[in-house]
């Protein structure tokens, strides 16, 4: 599978970028998965449901599935999360995942810039950084994208994995 991240501050565009990322490179015939890193103690879960009284029980897995949707969840308890790498073994074969956040990690990523969140660009000193999508004109050592200009910026990482 190929590999594409999208990384920033927090507020800098990444999600909505993702978003249309993903409904740009789907609408070209592309499969692509996602997977997003939080800092926060994220729950798809809902008190009182049946899945959520099985976790609180104990269950280390509870699988919920539908005719619409499958959810694995994963208890943690006291282990550590799973590194990035092991995360993608987890994933069906798919053309393209994008992965949104994991800023540490050594896989490809565009930055996403706005000037108004306050913060100084990641690029300069992350060669992980392919290309920067922003919100204001920027001279850099690498690609610079309008932040609003997704097909462009599908068009670069969907050349970047050879696809």
């Amino acid at each position: 599978m190929k590999v594409f991240g999208v990384t920033g501050w927090k507020n800098a565009g990444k999600t909505g970028l993702m978003e249309r990322l993903v409904t740009d490179i789907t609408g070209r015939g592309f499969s692509v998965s996602t997977i997003k890193h939080s800092h926060h103690s994220a729950d798809v879960d809902h008190a009182g449901t049946d899945s959520h009284r099985h976790r609180v029980a104990g269950a280390n897995e509870v699988v919920l599935a539908s005719s619409l949707r499958v959810a694995i969840m994963q208890e943690l308890r006291d282990a550590s999360e799973p590194p990035l790498r092991e995360l993608l073994t987890r994933l069906r074969p798919v053309d393209l995942v994008l992965i949104e956040g994991y800023k540490r990690e050594a896989h490809p990523k565009i930055e996403a810039y706005r000037a108004a969140v306050g913060h100084d660009l990641r690029a300069p000193d992350d060669e992980t950084i392919q290309a920067v999508a922003s919100d204001i004109p920027l001279d850099l050592d690498r690609p610079v994208f309008d932040l609003n200009d997704t097909g462009a910026i599908a068009d670069f990482i969907l050349a970047q994995v050879g696809l």
